[in-house]
């Protein structure tokens, strides 16, 4: 079977800049997202997920985001599941994406 794959932050800002089709989807809580999320992030939550499944092409990589790192792996390997092809775990989460980057919505 498939899997997921984990990425650090450092490869997610090389993936960004070097792909404009990239997905980053974000599985925090909508008041943490609300609050601050990765640019161009997507919140993915139940009630999106068919949606996005429809519209998203199974080739597209995909880039899971939660809190520390450790739910998006869960997510990950669903979506893996569900047929996409490339998809990512972000290491540390989003509490390491805001420590180390610049590139966060508030």
């Amino acid at each position: 079977m498939d899997s997921f794959k984990h990425i650090s932050i450092n490869e997610v800002q090389q993936l960004m800049s070097g792909n404009t089709d990239v997905k980053i989807v974000d599985i925090r809580d909508p008041q943490s997202f609300s609050d601050a999320h990765i640019e161009d992030s997507l919140h993915l939550t139940d009630s999106v997920l068919g949606s996005f499944m429809q519209k998203t092409d199974f080739d597209t990589p995909v880039v899971v985001v939660c809190y520390h790192g450790r739910s998006s792996q869960g997510a990950a390997q669903y979506l893996v599941e569900q047929g996409f092809e490339d998809v990512y775990s972000m290491d540390g989460g989003f509490e390491a994406w805001r420590r180390e980057c610049a590139f966060v919505a508030k």
